[in-house]
């Protein structure tokens, strides 16, 4: 079976067959075989070939790990457990929001907290002329999870929507930014997730809780983990079944 994972991260990073051989010191068509076969690389060569196609090992290949591994290194992937979002330091904030170059993905159903800080706009824009890849997603105002959110939370009739709306006002100068992608979800929420490069700040979700009260996670992604790319994989899940957004 192909290892269509690995394929498209070396085609999305733009290399080839060769270079990546040549970068681990072994045949071209070994590599070619760990693409078109099930064949596993030796370890050493799977630490390389992540490095090069920016992916984890988890991801690229996803039994290659012993489930022991995996626990020990989801482990190290756990930087802090914050008790709640809101005791998340403004400094790491700061830092994530600095430091992204690549990849902003924002899963939240309003996040007015984000839009509260007075650059964070401008920081996304500049960013995604820099290459930066950003993509953004929201609860649909009129859409069922939304409502159903707002009951639960017990914020009052149409309370939520509104609140979702106001960002939304906020985030209109990215309209047709390149680099910038905006949709709309109307699925569960069990987290709202926040990922700047190699890191994230993961705000789970309490029954009868507002997000700002809930427990927060901060995580950086280590090659061989498997707590990183769960949640990453649940993003890129939801996204599939979002639709643009509407402004």
């Amino acid at each position: 079976m192909p290892n269509e994972r690995l394929r498209d991260a070396l085609l999305r990073n733009g290399l080839t067959l060769e270079q990546v051989a040549m970068a681990v010191g072994v045949d071209q068509k070994t590599v070619e075989r760990w693409i078109t076969t099930s064949r596993t690389p030796y370890p050493k060569h799977r630490h390389k070939i992540a490095a090069m196609a920016r992916e984890s090992e988890t991801y690229l290949w996803p039994d290659s790990v012993a489930p022991e591994r995996k626990a020990e290194t989801a482990a190290a992937e756990l930087v802090q457990v914050f008790p709640h979002r809101n005791a998340v330091p403004v400094e790491l904030w700061d830092r994530l929001i600095k430091d992204a170059s690549e990849t902003i993905e924002i899963l939240v159903h309003a996040g007015l907290f984000l839009v509260e800080r007075p650059r964070f706009i401008k920081d996304l824009a500049t960013k995604a002329a820099a290459g930066a890849r950003i993509r953004l997603m929201f609860g649909e105002p009129g859409g069922d999870s939304v409502a159903l959110r707002g009951d639960e939370e017990q914020l009052g009739d149409g309370t939520l929507a509104a609140r979702i709306r106001n960002a939304l006002a906020s985030y209109r100068p990215l309209v047709g930014v390149d680099g910038v992608e905006m949709r709309f979800h109307n699925t569960t929420l069990y987290n709202s997730i926040f990922r700047f490069d190699d890191e994230m700040i993961i705000n789970t979700h309490v029954y009868g809780f507002q997000g700002a009260h809930a427990p927060s996670l901060h995580l950086r992604r280590l090659s061989a983990g498997d707590l990183f790319e769960t949640y990453s994989e649940s993003f890129e899940s939801v996204w599939n079944l979002a639709k643009p957004a509407t402004f």
